[in-house]
């Protein structure tokens, strides 16, 4: 069995499956390419074949984290079959690669049809996740959320087929949390507002459900339609399936990526400096109370040559308006889960641990929890006025941010900052110097 990979119309891979097991190799003429880029951080631009314990993780997580039985039976394919599934569902993933298949005519979609149609398309999200099944469609989403990739024509949402591109992420509100498109609208317009790269995003109603719109940052207009951009969750590169995407298990048992391996993936895979930006995304998530913020939920953008930035925050949640929703940190600091327990001391430890100031890490922490404080009011507002309105979820979530940053800040008493570090706020955003281990 083979299966080719994708960037546009240039074959950058073939997957073959053999008695000897599975392989990926570059092909000879993208490796010749000057622009040409890694699938992976995890697997360089070489000529020799990569085997399955770098192939089968990248895929993974490249596939949802739930519904795969239901998937399965409606392709017939195992859901244990990660290749028979992504043969299927891979011609619009997260980040640049088609897989089985050229990306095709860039602009073929079908236009949904109006409220009705799009709220029973929702109602039919359970069964048939990702509309898997209909004839033209082959797309797959990491995650455990049932979503949908959709683009905008003039406007209106429409069904990317024969391996087209989507241009937003359609997440429909979850029954069993309620307010939760509001929530992470609120989340993710506060993280713009305090100065954070972050996903933008929009609401929208159809009939008696709701949904958060988020435009891809993985995809960019040209002169001839939608563009790729490549991408890759911090799971895949470092090689870690979906399953083991939290630092802790279920009974407390350490099985994922800690923060210091995020960190140093980030040094060692971007820049030392941009470590400052996954802290102020790691500060960000705590003071919202966000605590699904694991290793899939920060990402690599991958540009031609393989020069790399970190991606947008994305999939922010607070669950501090939820009774049943875990309020421990998903990765710990300096052995800290508990955000009630959190002192400065644990984030000067934190700081020494990845490479950066002690002294200027706390200071970090003050500018940004005083920043959520100053503009969560007005994220409020703004989301309010996006086309699903406000939800009291979204205030008790304002409400909640607004005191864990107050109570961040009181926890920081008695951290030594030293004096003439240069932090400044400008228009809202936080920048601070850079520096190197």
């Amino acid at each position: 069995m083979t299966l080719d990979l994708f960037f546009e119309d240039f074959r950058v891979a073939t997957l073959r499956e053999g008695s000897a097991g599975i392989e990926l190799a570059y092909d000879p003429a993208w490796l010749a390419r000057p622009n040409a880029f890694p699938i992976s951080l995890s697997m360089p631009l070489v000529a020799e074949a990569y085997g399955a314990e770098k192939i089968l993780p990248w895929l993974a997580n490249l596939l949802p984290e739930s519904h795969l039985s239901e998937i399965g039976q409606l392709i017939g394919v195992s859901p244990q079959d990660v290749i028979g599934l992504i043969r299927r569902m891979g011609r619009d993933t997260a980040g640049a690669i088609s897989i089985g298949a050229p990306r095709g005519d860039c602009n073929e979609s079908r236009i949904v049809g109006g409220e009705a149609q799009l709220e029973r398309i929702i109602e039919e999200l359970p069964h048939r996740p990702f509309l898997v099944g209909d004839e033209g469609v082959s797309m797959s989403l990491a995650g455990a959320q049932e979503k949908l990739g959709v683009v905008l024509v003039d406007g209106e949402i429409a069904i990317p087929l024969n391996g087209s591109a989507s241009t937003h992420i359609l997440k429909p509100d979850i029954r069993r949390l309620p307010g939760s498109v509001q929530n992470e609208a609120f989340c993710l317009t506060l993280a713009r507002l305090v100065g954070l790269d972050a996903a933008r995003v929009t609401t929208g109603v159809a009939g008696a459900r709701s949904y958060l719109l988020v435009e891809r940052f993985d995809r960019q207009m040209t002169p001839h339609g939608v563009g790729r951009i490549h991408q890759e969750d911090l799971a895949q590169t470092l090689g870690v399936f979906p399953k083991d995407k939290y630092e802790f298990g279920s009974m407390g048992e350490k099985i994922g990526p800690g923060l210091r391996q995020l960190f140093n993936a980030v040094a060692e895979r971007i820049s030392p400096g941009a470590r400052l930006s996954l802290l102020d995304d790691l500060i960000f998530n705590v003071a919202v109370g966000n605590s699904d913020a694991h290793a899939k939920n920060y990402a690599i953008l991958i540009g031609a040559g393989g020069t790399t930035k970190l991606a947008p925050i994305y999939d922010v949640l607070s669950g501090l308006v939820w009774p049943r929703v875990t309020k421990l940190l998903p990765q710990a600091i300096n052995s800290q889960r508990d955000p009630a327990n959190l002192q400065g001391a644990d984030w000067q430890a934190l700081a020494k641990e990845i490479g950066l100031s002690p002294a200027r890490t706390v200071k970090r922490v003050e500018a940004i929890c005083g920043l959520v404080k100053k503009h969560a009011d007005e994220a409020l507002g703004i989301v309010a006025s996006m086309p699903a309105g406000g939800h009291p979820i979204m205030e008790q979530a304002c409400h909640e941010a607004k005191k864990r940053g107050r109570r961040l800040l009181r926890q920081l008493a008695g951290s030594s900052i030293t004096k003439g570090d240069n932090l400044t706020e400008d228009d809202g955003g936080v920048t601070m110097d850079a520096e190197s281990n």
